[in-house]
């Protein structure tokens, strides 16, 4: 059903869509590496805390994304716009719910997790402006599992490009207050943020009303389906908690190294930026291929699954391998981009190597773990997930908090994670019981 040729053009606009989003941050951290080391380390804690919420909205839509996927394939296009509708009619409020709460518990609870009252300052100066993204973060979760599920991914590279330009743009401003904006430090990166997630909303609207065959996919029949949110829910439930509890363990790592000291959290935030670019191709192969078996299981043609993601795998390796060389061979001037510190670039280079080496297991496991959650069997994927984050969670507490280790063995807790995460994905792929499953 898909050419490598296919999995490239459905990949592709995936991967630039991430690349440009994660150029956001690449800016956020080079900007304030500028501006200091309690700045760069603070905005790695309340940037995973902004995420950790974000996901109970992306979540719901990958849950949206894999029915959209599944009714693609079977050609029940005029299905689609049920489903989303109802996200964005429940995502929405959802967001404008959320916004106060997570105030509250920002200030009132999350001091109590930190060693350093300027680090606890900075967190709180972000989030007071970030979490105001929310309401456009989960409408945009919704255009972009509209349009992964029907494999239109092209506007997703317009959409990032015009949010990333945007982003730093409004960094340049507000950070350092150029051209008589306010100079709002690590305020001014939440705040050109969300801006930047406005903008992008806007253009999913305008694009969507313009281009987009809107009888075909029955969104001139707009009609409020509860029986559609409890069908979504069904699928994103887990998906919604996997998430959420992936990103809170993987909060709890910074906060273990924040109690290491401000200079080990600053160097970790570095190699935190580098590891969310370096993995974007096989990331954007995984999301591809949750919506390549969706829309092959869609189409009854289960036989193929196992030779696509054969394929799919094959294509991340080769890909990994080349950015790794490269990586390899030129570490001072990437990590130079962040900051000029050259103890700061020498004690940065052993967590890097390290993470190099992590590369091939995620460009496997993205590509399985992704797969699972493609046959619509969520419950599992969640269950695959507690299961890691066991590990995980026990390694990293024996690793940085009894032992104190160096930043680079501290890192090392990845390679646990992904590599459990992928042999318990391929160990069902493989042999469990997804074929048949519906939807």
């Amino acid at each position: 059903m898909y050419s490598n040729r296919n999995i490239l053009k459905i990949s592709y606009p995936i991967f630039l869509s991430l690349l440009a989003q994660n150029i956001i941050q690449v800016i956020d951290t080079a900007f304030l590496g500028r501006v200091g080391e309690v700045e760069l380390g603070a905005s790695a804690l309340a940037g995973i805390f902004y995420i950790a919420v974000f996901t109970l909205g992306f979540g719901y839509s990958m849950g949206s994304q894999i029915l959209i996927g599944r009714r693609n394939g079977e050609g029940n296009y005029h299905q689609i716009s049920d489903i989303v509708v109802q996200g964005l009619l429940v995502l929405i409020p959802a967001a404008v719910l959320l916004i106060p709460i997570m105030g509250y518990v920002s200030h009132e609870w999350l001091p109590y997790l930190f060693e350093s009252d300027e680090i606890t300052v900075a967190v709180n100066e972000y989030l007071d402006w970030r979490f105001y993204g929310f309401v456009f973060a989960f409408a945009n979760t919704m255009f972009r599992a509209f349009y992964i599920g029907i494999a239109g991914t092209k506007i997703l590279t317009y959409n990032a490009l015009i949010m990333a330009l945007t982003n730093v743009l409004f960094d340049y401003l507000l950070i350092f207050g150029n051209f008589g904006f306010p100079e709002m430090g690590i305020a001014g990166a939440a705040l050109a943020s969300v801006i930047s997630e406005l903008v992008s909303t806007l253009f999913f609207v305008f694009y969507t009303l313009k281009t987009v065959d809107l009888d075909k996919y029955g969104f001139k029949k707009i009609r409020i389906e509860l029986s559609v949110v409890k069908q979504v829910l069904n699928i994103s439930v887990f998906m919604m908690a996997q998430y959420l509890l992936s990103v809170v363990v993987w909060m709890l790592f910074f906060v273990f190294i924040e109690k290491l000291g401000e200079r080990p959290l600053a160097i970790s935030n570095i190699v935190r930026s580098f590891y969310t670019v370096l993995i974007l191709p096989a990331q954007a192969l995984g999301s591809a291929t949750n919506t390549m078996v969706s829309n092959t299981i869609g189409a009854g043609r289960q036989t193929e699954v196992l030779n696509l993601l054969g394929r799919v795998t094959k294509i991340s390796l080769g890909i990994t391998a080349a950015i790794m060389l490269i990586v390899f061979l030129f570490p001072r001037a990437f990590i130079h981009i962040y900051t000029t510190d050259s103890v700061l670039i020498a004690e940065t280079i052993p967590p890097m190597y390290v993470l190099l080496t992590l590369l091939p297991i995620f460009s496997v496991g993205a590509v399985f773990f992704n797969a699972v959650s493609g046959t619509g069997n969520t419950r599992t994927a969640l269950m695959f997930e507690v299961l890691t984050l066991t590990f995980y969670l026990s390694y990293m507490w024996w690793i940085i908090i009894y032992l104190q280790s160096s930043v680079a063995v501290c890192w090392t807790s990845e390679h646990i994670y992904w590599f459990f995460l992928m042999s318990f994905s391929f160990l069902y792929l493989r042999f469990g019981k997804w074929q048949n499953k519906k939807l």
